[in-house]
């Protein structure tokens, strides 16, 4: 599962220029040599301007950007006369005592933050692991409430379509009352709608609370990342990050290996549930306990209401900035629902993005059908067994975490050069390597775990290309769409999140019956024929990206302009010399 932000959320790679720590300064100043040096500009006052006003919107609505944007023929004047410039400060503003202000989530110990962080991967790895650990006792719960295969498999399908939406709730729902009230309550919920499937007395009652363990399961995936950008620094966020994006994959792989141990004993397949949600309980536990709130806005909001209560006279004018936002019905409304599909229809970087990580979340959902197919088939293996198959997703989408790490730590000197916002295209090197390999996963898989002759291992390995692939697809695309839209990339989560999530609950469906139809060859054929179509697109998007971003409405496309100052300056330069 992927991580689906709010947004102050994903690694973004970016933070205002002025806004450097010492300790980022330090990771800069130690960078290897040969990456490229800041390149610095003297940029006349409209784009100067600009780049101000998009930093401060940033800061002060992380991805979340509650105005539309104004047409792109608008100029930073016209942007100030209409209110989307940063507002003039305002002495009754309630701020930081400071850049060092220990309240300040950004200023916690770096052993705190790690502790924050690993609860946030607690969370998003035990939702994701819920999402899958029934599947191998299908036949055991078939038997007992006497139902088709086919309908069984909405066990998954409902789960997943509680994703669908969960989020347009929890999302809002963090920014208004802040991000511990909604994590706690929602994974209490979570944990409680597990009773409902481990006493279910018949299948109705199970698929209900399979809707809302997913349905309130999905907060952590919707809210974590914006904890984690909450107290991490952009440029030292990428660890943090990386662990939080493998956790939402090795959840789902987990599923199947513990859930196939359970369906293999002795005990009733009703263990698989309340595993789960001894799992749930501890880390619900966990973060009533310990977790602190971390959004800016809603501590500022606390410490104004604090002063205004202990000298009512003199503080009476104070306010916070979290008390002049548009939280109407109509409002969240607009974000959340209205908004999401308007990009959805008029982006085109965002409807292609969408459509490729829709399929290929799919994929990962059909592999939990798919793999016991080619396994318990063709190779006799019992549940439990082809339970441990599932390793090589893990460690597959484990090193696509570790290959995208590596392959974006340029950009900590790319957020210098660029002034806080380098080109998106930086973000797709690892799904440039990821899509050929899920391509080769798949007629892998196909072609080796059709024949009983062929060794078990060999179909086996497929699975750590097919999961690289998927890991380092999400994780790009992912990242691309956040440095894309910038102040709007919530909207742009929010329309990806519910529409590969109704892809992904469609596919357990009909992925058996494809597999005994078509046969396990011609079935993964076909998936690695699709991935094959779609595999050109991170080549695509890093060479016309630039230009379809230009004609978008909603990405604010700073890079483009600050390159063309770039460039004016070049030719300034050289008519110069030429005189």
């Amino acid at each position: 599962m992927s991580p689906s932000p709010s947004l102050r959320g994903a690694d973004d790679g970016r933070t205002p220029r002025s806004s450097l720590t010492a300790a980022e300064v330090e990771e800069l100043s130690n960078l290897p040599t040969g990456m490229s040096t800041p390149r610095t500009a003297t940029f006349d006052a409209s784009l100067e301007q600009q780049v101000l006003d998009t930093e401060a919107r940033i800061e002060q609505y992380g991805g979340n950007d509650v105005r539309d944007p104004l047409p792109k023929s608008a100029t930073s004047s016209t942007n100030a006369k209409k209110g989307h410039a940063a507002d003039s400060v305002n002495p009754n503003l309630i701020t930081w005592d400071g850049p060092e202000d220990p309240t300040n989530p950004q200023n916690f110990g770096y052993g705190r933050k790690w502790a924050i962080t690993l609860m946030c991967v607690s969370m998003s790895l035990c939702v994701a692991f819920g999402s899958s650990a029934p599947t191998p006792s299908i036949t055991r719960i078939v038997a007992e409430f006497d139902v088709s295969t086919e309908v069984s498999y909405l066990m998954l399908t409902l789960y997943l379509l509680g994703f669908v939406f969960g989020p347009p709730l929890w999302g809002p729902g963090s920014e208004m009352f802040g991000r511990r009230l909604i994590l706690t309550s929602s994974m209490s919920a979570f944990t409680l709608f597990h009773l409902g499937q481990a006493l279910a007395p018949n299948m109705q009652t199970f698929l209900v609370t399979r809707f809302f363990c997913g349905f309130f399961g999905v907060a952590p995936f919707t809210v974590c990342s914006g904890v984690i950008a909450d107290i991490w620094p952009a440029l030292g966020r990428g660890p943090a990050t990386s662990l939080f994006s493998a956790s939402t994959f090795l959840g789902p792989v987990l599923g199947p290996l513990v859930g196939g141990f359970i369906a293999d004993s002795s005990a009733s397949w009703r263990w698989s549930i309340w595993v789960m949600m001894i799992f749930a309980g501890v880390a619900s536990t966990i973060i009533i306990v310990f977790l602190p709130e971390t959004y800016t806005p809603i501590l500022l909001l606390w410490k104004a209401q604090r002063l205004r209560k202990e000298n009512p006279e003199k503080t009476k004018d104070l306010y916070a900035e979290h008390e002049t936002r548009d939280f109407s019905i109509r409002g969240i409304l607009h974000q959340t629902v209205f908004r999401p599909f308007h990009m959805l229809v008029l982006e085109p970087i965002l409807m292609l993005v969408t459509v490729y990580i829709s399929l290929v979340y799919g994929v990962l959902y059909a592999l939990f059908e798919a793999i016991p197919v080619v396994f318990e088939t063709k190779h006799g293996f019992t549940i439990s067994q082809t339970g441990l198959i599932f390793i090589g997703v893990g460690i597959g989408t484990s090193l696509a975490s570790v290959v995208n790490h590596l392959l974006t730590r340029h950009y900590a000197t790319l957020v210098v050069k660029w002034r806080g916002f380098p080109p998106p295209e930086q973000r797709l090197y690892g799904s440039m390597i990821a899509g050929p390999c899920l391509v080769i996963g798949a007629f892998w898989l196909g072609w080796t775990g059709e024949y009983s002759s062929i060794h078990w291992a060999v179909p086996a390995i497929s699975t750590i290309f097919i999961g690289f692939g998927i890991g380092a697809i999400f994780i790009g695309f992912l990242s691309y769409l956040v440095d894309t839209y910038l102040m709007y990339a919530a909207s742009a989560f929010a329309a990806n999140t519910i529409v590969r999530s109704l892809v992904a609950a469609a596919f357990p469906l009909f992925t058996v019956q494809m597999f005994e139809k078509l046969g396990i060859n011609w079935a993964s054929t076909l998936l690695g024929l699709v991935a094959l179509v779609l595999c050109p697109m991170p080549f695509l998007f890093y060479k016309y990206g630039p230009r379809i971003r230009a004609s978008s409405k909603f990405a604010p496309c700073m890079d483009l302009k600050i390159a063309a100052e770039w460039e004016r300056e070049e030719r300034l330069r050289r008519k110069e010399s030429q005189v």
